[in-house]
């Protein structure tokens, strides 16, 4: 790649890209959960959070039922971790930095909805509780500050077929959890062992 053909400020950028946004890209933007954004929230079944740290950055997912992200108010959304593998390494940046990025997906729907704010991390009980699935409560609960909503156009999604599909893909096709890390670990994890027991752990182990 050559030099010359680097973007490296913002007027160079400008230059390629020309055309400033539209009315419309501009008039979606709001500084709350619009009632007309809610449904959207409230819908969504997966959402990827984006963190940030001195030492860079995690995008990671988010799945439950729809409306697992809850609404505490306008400017305010409950964000439960729910069981994972403890790597902790959004809520490990959260604590050092507390801006946040959530991207919500809705299975069927084009469009996206796109939230940015500031994350605190907390244990209430009441939120706790709040947050619980069949009795069971998360460890900690995100509560987001919001600062910035607005939708995200079709296009990549109609591009991507996502939810399409001709677009899906054969989980065969691809290396299996195991197979990686087996690999990665220089064959101290049994991969078959883990391929095999790793959907009954999963159920298991959902919260």
């Amino acid at each position: 790649m050559k030099e010359s053909h680097l973007i490296t400020s913002l007027e160079a950028l400008r230059e390629v890209y020309s055309d400033l946004p539209g009315d419309t890209s501009l008039a979606k933007e709001v500084d709350h959960i619009h009632p007309l954004y809610r449904p959207f929230i409230e819908a969504s079944p997966f959402v990827v959070l984006g963190t940030r740290s001195p030492d860079g950055l995690d995008s990671s997912p988010r799945g439950d039922a729809p409306g697992f992200v809850q609404i505490a108010d306008e400017r305010t959304l409950l964000l439960p971790d729910r069981r994972g593998n403890n790597r902790i390494d959004s809520l490990r940046n959260v604590v050092a930095h507390p801006d946040v990025s959530l991207l919500f997906l809705i299975p069927g729907c084009n469009e996206t909805l796109r939230v940015m704010g500031r994350a605190r991390i907390s244990v209430a009980p009441g939120l706790l509780a709040r947050c619980a699935h069949d009795g069971t409560e998360p460890r900690s609960v995100l509560v987001i500050a919001v600062d910035k909503v607005f939708f995200q156009c079709g296009r990549a999604v109609i591009r991507s077929g996502l939810w399409g599909e001709a677009g899906k893909v054969e989980r065969a096709s691809l290396p299996s959890i195991g197979n990686i890390l087996q690999t990665l670990s220089g064959e101290r994890i049994d991969g078959p062992a883990y391929d095999r027991e790793m959907p009954e752990r999963q159920r298991r182990t959902l919260y």
